[in-house]
């Protein structure tokens, strides 16, 4: 996926349709819920925001995977969830409420960390000035456009257009898988003569991560006393990233495809482990309101 038009202007454009879809399934209540999960949101953002980066380099190190390989398993890891992780929490039935508002504040948090933890993985990765590294401003900005800002817009048709945000939500949610396919399967095209390689050097790594992440988030919330549907949302959290956000990085930002196989893997992956997380949680949670 070198720099084309399909990475400096559809893939950028796909993402914001993604995460237009999530702005219209939201409401500014949703954000007062933060208030009202506070041991919730810090044990879940602490999993996120801290200690899924520090599983990546920990697996990076424990595979021994390299330069570009390994930078583009953190670039993943810096990633905020997404509405695919809100809806997995909804299936399995978790916590929704409590997703919603892990996956904004992460999507605010994540806006300033990217950059800085996506450099210091090139310095730490690729010495000898290889690879340039992220520019600080640019990355913000183009991740509040591509992100936040759609947020902001699906969430303000749905208060003024509450009729036309209904009608919008399912072809929206449509397009935005048919996009995310589009776009792993674009990424995976691209680097198809190296494909087979790619998935023996990171695709244990991925998996690794994704089920450490998720083992750590769900085991961190039940030592600190929450129930097991805000566990098991937390766990998701922890583990489902926004692997399109991922190769946008990688693609359009760094102009680096290789950097993009781990996302775009890891996407894959997820959306398995996801399938047992979803049977499990329909068998451990009843069907009814209320706290497990």
């Amino acid at each position: 996926m070198q720099s084309n038009i399909l990475t400096e202007v559809f893939l950028p454009l796909a993402l914001a349709i993604i995460m237009l879809g999530m702005g219209l399934s939201l409401m500014v209540e949703d954000f007062k819920r933060i208030l009202l999960y506070p041991k919730a949101i810090t044990v879940g953002i602490i999993n996120q925001i801290v200690l899924l980066p520090l599983a990546a380099f920990a697996v990076v190190a424990l595979q021994g995977i390299k330069a570009e390989l390994a930078v583009g398993l953190i670039i993943l890891s810096a990633c905020p969830g997404g509405p695919t992780s809100n809806l997995i929490s909804h299936l399995s039935r978790g916590d929704t409420a409590l997703s919603i508002s892990l996956t904004v504040v992460s999507s605010l948090i994540t806006v300033l960390t990217i950059p800085f933890l996506v450099n210091y993985a090139i310095v730490q990765f690729i010495p000898g000035g290889e690879q340039q590294p992220l520019p600080v401003f640019k990355t913000i900005i183009s991740v509040l456009v591509i992100t936040l800002i759609p947020v902001a817009i699906g969430m303000a048709v749905r208060k003024r257009k509450p009729s036309l945000a209904q009608k919008l939500d399912r072809p929206v949610k449509i397009l935005s898988a048919v996009f995310l396919f589009i776009i792993i399967a674009g990424a995976l095209f691209k680097e198809k003569d190296n494909l087979v390689g790619f998935f023996q050097l990171i695709g244990p790594a991925a998996l690794l991560l994704n089920l450490l992440t998720m083992a750590v988030g769900y085991g961190t919330s039940r030592l600190t006393n929450h129930s097991l549907k805000q566990s098991l949302t937390i766990a998701i959290e922890s583990g489902i990233q926004n692997g399109t956000l991922g190769i946008a990085i990688a693609t359009t930002l760094l102009n680096n495809a290789t950097m993009s196989i781990p996302a775009a893997i890891y996407s894959l992956i997820m959306f398995v482990t996801s399938i047992g997380i979803i049977w499990w949680g329909n068998r451990a949670i009843p069907q009814v309101k209320g706290e497990v």
